[in-house]
């Protein structure tokens, strides 16, 4: 047996194809690794809003406007108020902060300002009154001090929290109670949100820990929709469990300083690669399984092969087995190649940071190793990668057809995701016995929910094991009594 695999071995690296693929696989890594170094951009702010080209065209289409017409004045509210706030987003435009406090804070008051100057209900006292807090506010970025901003996010909290606190016990209603909780756990997010940026001294921004804290706020509110955690529906239990995720993973961010999410780097490269090159790794694989029986058909090396003093089962098994031996090589090598790529454009430097996941079952953060995380990720990708690579030696084996092996195989792989989406938007509960909705045993990392409920582990071990028995068997029947003297 070990000398068939051998040859088996030989057979396939004496070919010029798995060298450029393998060279073709290399040059794609650098390609995205570079997409991802140089096109990256942190900021989230569209700075053509406040470009020459694109202000001169609001000014254009303003004459076009009459604010006395009923039919324009919306409209030239609108643009009129898009002007005013380009306009000073011009010109604080070299401080993110500023430009964040600027869109945040100063831009409702603008449009609100025109809606009295030029609505139908017109008021030029309040229009005064407005002009004087944009002015304030104007001022405080002059003095270029983010903090009062904080500050002042900080004693309006304290301030709400205390009235809804005298609020809470004068109600006996629970509806009425219940309202003024969700309300009270809100504002006590704005303090500490508000306390964070000060003792942390993040400015106001787009950079990842202010992306941090909106995801704090807007977890931390969508949680106090979910009253009653015990009764909720399958489907209320995955988003409730996504949010506390969020949260977490937000709140460690703040704490820590960490850009968990960054995929900037050498380790967030790593972390993704499956979702990110595990497509190479598919094709490679497939176009291996389903050309190593059928080439031996259409060259009629078959012949040759069946001579030798071995039984067809022996080998038939051999190829699968050097099928599996080749899945290991082509990871180790994809990731060997993606590690010293990705070290040489980003530095090596973010290997020493961990990975952090979100345990559902302690409801904690956890920190792991990234090549302790690669390590999970790949026995848990395994089961994808071997049914589909057995799906093509199937295939190959039966039909001797090396095109359709192929073809059959990635056409499985690329429809997989939408049969699923699919599956989970229909609730179509007897499709949770399907192959592709078990064959990514990630879906249980860490205590997470499935797709659908009734599934676990087990039986999606069981339902793979299943799976590959079905395409096994047939396959060495078919081959053991294969007539092939007309070959």
């Amino acid at each position: 047996m070990s000398n068939l695999i051998k040859n088996e071995l030989i057979k396939i690296f004496k070919k010029k194809t798995i060298y450029i693929t393998m060279i073709v696989i290399f040059l794609l890594l650098i390609f995205m690794n570079c997409m991802f170094k140089y096109a990256n951009n942190e900021s989230q702010y569209n700075y053509y809003l406040y470009s020459e080209n694109h202000i001169n065209s609001l000014k254009s289409e303003l004459k076009t406007l009459n604010p006395e017409k009923t039919s324009d004045v919306t409209i030239y509210i609108n643009v009129l108020s898009e002007i005013q706030l380009s306009e000073i987003l011009e010109k604080y435009k070299d401080t993110e902060w500023k430009l964040a406090i600027i869109s945040e804070r100063i831009s409702p008051y603008i449009t609100e300002r025109n809606t009295y100057q030029y609505g139908a209900e017109k008021n030029m006292a309040q229009v005064e009154e407005i002009n004087k807090e944009i002015d304030d506010l104007l001022a405080k970025l002059d003095e270029n001090d983010w903090k009062y901003f904080a500050r002042q996010d900080l004693e309006k909290a304290e301030k709400q929290i205390e009235v809804l606190n005298l609020q809470k016990s004068q109600t006996e209603d629970k509806a009425v109670l219940n309202n003024v909780e969700s309300e009270l756990n809100n504002r006590q997010m704005e303090k500490e949100i508000a306390e964070i940026r000060l003792n942390k001294e993040i400015p106001y921004g787009s950079d990842y820990l202010n992306r941090a804290i909106s995801k704090l706020q807007t977890t931390n509110s969508l949680l106090n929709d979910f009253k009653n955690v015990e009764k909720l529906t399958y489907q209320e239990k995955l988003q409730y469990n996504d949010n506390l995720k969020g949260k977490e993973e937000s709140r460690y961010i703040l704490e820590t300083g960490r850009d968990i999410y960054n995929t900037n780097s050498l380790k967030g490269i790593l972390e993704n690669f499956y979702q990110q090159f595990g497509v190479f790794l598919i094709v490679v694989i497939i176009m291996i399984s389903g050309t190593i029986v059928s080439e031996e058909f259409n060259k009629g090396t078959i012949k040759l092969l069946l001579v030798k003093p071995y039984t067809r089962n022996k080998i038939l098994l051999s190829k699968a087995i050097t099928t599996l031996i080749m899945i290991i090589f082509i990871i180790m090598t994809t990731l060997i190649m993606q590690t010293l790529i990705g070290g040489i454009i980003f530095g090596f430097g973010s290997l020493s940071e961990p990975v952090v996941a979100y345990n559902f079952n302690t409801n904690t953060i956890k920190e792991m190793n990234i090549f302790a995380n690669l390590g999970i990720q790949t026995l848990a990708q395994l089961p994808m990668i071997i049914l589909l690579s057995t799906l093509a030696f199937a295939i190959s084996t039966i039909f001797t057809n090396g095109t359709l092996a192929i073809t059959i195989s990635l056409l499985g792989y690329m429809s997989s995701a939408i049969i699923n989406q699919l599956v989970i938007e229909y609730n179509l509960q007897f499709m949770k016995y399907f192959v592709t909705m078990n064959w990514d045993l990630s879906i249980y990392s860490n205590g997470a929910l499935p797709y659908m409920e009734g599934m676990n582990i087990t039986m999606s071990i069981i339902l793979c094991i299943t799976y590959f028995i079905i395409m096994v068997i047939p396959t060495f029947m078919v081959f053991k009594k294969r007539n092939i003297k007309n070959i």
